[in-house]
C-alpha cells in the first residue's frame, strides 16, 4: 500500500483527501523506514549488524494489525463466558450510504447507537429472549470490492441475565433472535435519528446530495429507505470461548484490504482478489486503475479518534465489574480439558505485523551468534 501512495504522489495524482486521510497516508509511507527511526542489533559473534525501522502502527496500515489483534484477543479472555455466542450483524442501506460518507462520525455514532437499542430492546422482550444482554459491536465500512459498505457486527453471548438478576436465561437452541423484528426496529430507530439530527441542523450535504437541504428532499429520502427491508443477518449461536476468539480475529482490527490480497500492482493499475458473495462466494480477481484503488482504500479512512469497537449490555465498561461475575455464578464452568491449547493468532483478513526480530534471535548471517540491541536511530528530525 505504501508503495502505491508514493507512486500516486511522485505522479502528482494523489486523490483530494481530507485531514484524517492525509495522516494515514503519511502514516502509511513513513511505516517501517528511517522516517519513523529504529534500533540496530549486532550480532555478538560476527558482528553482523541489522536495522530494524518503528512501525507507524496507525490502525488502517496493512503491517499494523497483527500485533495489535493479538494482545486485544487476549484482554478479551477477561469478559468471555462459557456459552455459545451469536454473531448478528446490521447493514445500512445503500440507499443512505453517501449521508454517512458526507458525515461519517455522526452518521456511524447514529448507526451504532440503533444497533445497541435494537438489540438490548428486542431481547429484553420476554416474548423473544427477556434477559438483559451484552454484547460487543465493531464497524466495518466496506465490501470486498473495496466500495463503501457500512455494517456493524455484534458478537453477542447468546443468552442474558433475568431482569430480577436471579438466573440465566438461555435462548433456545440455534436460535437467538428474530433477524425481521430487529431490522425493523433498527431501521425505525436509525431513522428516527437522522430525522432528528436533520431538524438540528447537524447533516452536511455537498456536492450532489445539496438537494437534500430541502426538507421535501431529505423527508423523500427518508421515505425511500423506510420502504425497503433493511438486511440484518443472524448466524446460529455457534462454540464458546476458544471459538469465538478466532471468531473475533477476523473483525476487530481488520482493515479495508490487506496486503496479501494484492496481486499485481503497476504504476497505472493494481489487481486484488476478492469474494463475490452474489455468486457463491467465488473467488475473483478485480482490476482497478492505480487511483480509483487508492481512492476507494482511503474512503474508508475513519474520523480521528472515532472508536470502532464498542460494548453494550453488561460487557459495557461502567457495568461489566458487577455484571459479569453475576453471570459467571449463574453459569457452569467448563474445566479445561488435558492438553488444550489456545491460538490467539489472527485469521486471513489482517496483515501479520513483521515485528523486529526479538533480542537474542539467532543471527541470519553466521546462525551461531545472537542479535543483540546496540543502539536506537532517532527519526530524522527529532532533537
Amino acid at each position: 500500500m505504501a508503495g502505491l501512495l508514493r507512486t500516486l504522489l511522485r505522479q502528482g495524482r494523489l486523490p483530494k483527501v481530507s485531514c484524517a486521510q492525509a495522516k494515514v497516508v503519511r502514516a502509511l509511507i513513513a511505516c517501517r523506514t528511517a522516517a519513523l527511526g529504529g534500533h540496530v542489533e549486532v550480532c555478538d559473534a560476527c558482528g553482523h549488524e541489522a536495522i530494524s525501522y518503528n512501525s507507524c502502527r496507525n490502525r488502517h496500515c496493512p503491517k499494523c494489525q497483527g500485533a495489535a489483534t493479538a494482545a486485544w484477543l487476549e484482554a478479551q479472555r477477561e469478559i468471555l463466558l462459557p456459552v455459545p455466542y451469536a454473531h448478528v450483524v446490521f447493514t445500512l442501506p445503500d440507499v443512505l450510504a453517501p449521508l454517512a460518507l458526507q458525515n461519517p462520525r455522526l452518521v456511524y455514532g447514529l448507526l451504532f447507537r440503533a444497533v445497541s437499542q435494537t438489540l438490548l430492546q428486542v431481547a429484553a422482550t420476554p416474548s423473544h429472549l427477556g434477559g438483559r444482554i451484552g454484547f460487543l459491536a465493531i464497524l466495518h465500512t466496506w465490501g470486498q470490492n473495496l466500495l463503501h459498505h457500512p455494517h456493524v457486527h455484534c458478537v453477542v453471548p447468546a443468552g442474558g441475565l433475568a431482569p430480577d438478576g436471579s438466573r440465566w436465561v438461555r435462548c433456545r437452541p440455534g436460535f437467538f433472535l428474530p433477524v425481521r423484528v430487529l431490522g425493523r426496529l433498527y431501521r425505525g430507530k436509525l431513522l428516527a435519528s437522522l430525522h432528528e439530527a436533520y431538524q438540528a441542523g447537524t447533516l452536511e450535504f455537498h456536492g450532489r446530495l445539496a438537494e437534500l437541504r430541502r426538507p421535501a428532499a431529505f423527508a423523500r429520502l427518508l421515505a425511500q429507505a423506510r420502504a425497503l427491508e433493511w438486511v440484518v443477518y443472524a448466524k446460529p449461536p455457534f462454540g464458546g470461548p476458544e471459538a469465538v476468539l478466532k471468531y473475533l480475529a477476523r473483525y476487530t482490527h481488520r482493515i479495508a484490504i490487506s496486503n496479501h490480497r494484492l496481486v499485481e500492482a503497476t504504476d497505472e493499475h493494481v489487481r486484488f482478489t476478492w469474494k463475490d458473495y452474489r455468486h457463491g462466494h467465488r473467488q475473483r480477481v478485480m482490476t482497478l486503475e492505480i487511483g480509483e484503488f487508492v481512492r476507494r482504500f482511503l474512503m474508508h479512512v475513519l474520523p480521528h479518534r472515532f472508536v470502532k469497537i464498542r460494548y453494550y449490555g453488561f460487557l459495557a465498561q461502567s457495568q461489566r465489574a458487577a455484571t459479569l461475575p453475576a453471570c459467571r455464578e449463574l453459569l457452569p464452568t467448563p474445566p479445561l480439558e488435558a492438553g488444550q491449547t489456545r491460538d490467539l493468532s489472527p485469521e486471513a483478513g489482517t496483515e501479520p505485523e513483521d515485528q523486529h526480530a526479538p533480542e537474542g534471535a539467532l543471527c541470519p548471517e553466521c546462525e551461531r551468534g545472537r542479535m543483540v540491541y546496540h543502539h536506537s536511530l532517532p527519526p530524522p528530525d527529532s532533537s
